[in-house]
């Protein structure tokens, strides 16, 4: 498929809540093989917008389409089976759990096999070789046998991502990835999604600018709950709206 291939589409999404316009017709593309950052200050609707996108919350209009699939109305579950992978804010691994076994969870809820209960699941099968391949692709195949709890932040956060990819998505939702992270840790967690943009389209929001300026190859800007500019970060830095708006420029 070309690298152009459109895996994810917002259109027009907009959501209430009550009196108050979260989102306002905001459209958005993400491409196979290619970062599509979102960028904006607290409250411009980020949060809600991924949330939409994810399935966890319904839009008050406009639509969803992934792989040419309308999923405006599918619950979580099935956009996760159908190839969408998220990652959280905050850690949300099994911290007495196994690098191993959080990633095996992860596969599993992809591959369930509900009536083969007696089955090891510690056995080498399709579940237990996506868990130990997407391990691997996050850089963590040194550390399979420790508790994710003794992680640092950062590998930590690079086993959210391993989990993400034991599902087999095609698109990620990355909800601020190198939140708390340090310069070394930004460095690894950028080259590692750098390494996964060949045959994923990944959505990011991020308010390191610099990381997001580095690994972006679209950016949408948003304010109150509105986009006022997409574009290559090129074009994006020299919008002269965007500079008053977001960079605080005159």
């Amino acid at each position: 498929m070309a690298s152009s291939e459109v895996l994810l589409r917002g259109h027009e999404i907009t959501r209430r809540w009550g009196g108050l316009l979260a989102l306002d017709k905001v459209s958005l593309e993400v491409e196979r093989g290619s970062v599509h950052a979102v960028i904006g200050t607290n409250g411009a609707g980020k949060s809600t917008l991924i949330n939409i996108l994810s399935g966890e919350i319904p839009p008050s209009s406009g639509s969803v389409e992934m792989l040419g699939s309308d999923i405006t109305h599918w619950p979580q579950p099935r956009r996760a089976r159908a190839g969408l992978g998220r990652s959280y804010q905050r850690n949300t691994i099994y911290p007495t759990f196994t690098v191993l076994e959080n990633c095996r969870l992860s596969a599993q809820a992809r591959r369930p096999e509900p009536f083969a209960w007696w089955r090891n699941a510690q056995k080498r099968g399709p579940t237990m070789d996506a868990a130990l391949d997407a391990a691997k692709r996050a850089g963590l195949a040194s550390m399979l046998d420790r508790d994710a709890g003794s992680l640092s932040h950062g590998q930590k956060r690079q086993l959210e991502v391993a989990m993400c990819l034991a599902t087999s998505p095609q698109v990620l939702l990355l909800d601020e990835p190198l939140a708390g992270m340090g310069a070394e840790e930004t460095d690894r967690m950028l080259q590692l999604l750098q390494e996964l943009k060949q045959g994923h389209g990944m959505l990011l929001v991020e308010h390191d600018m610099d990381a997001v300026f580095r690994i972006a190859d679209c950016i949408t800007v948003m304010v109150n709950g509105a986009v006022i500019a997409t574009g290559t970060p090129g074009a994006i830095r020299n919008n002269e709206q965007v500079r008053t708006a977001y960079l605080g420029e005159h």
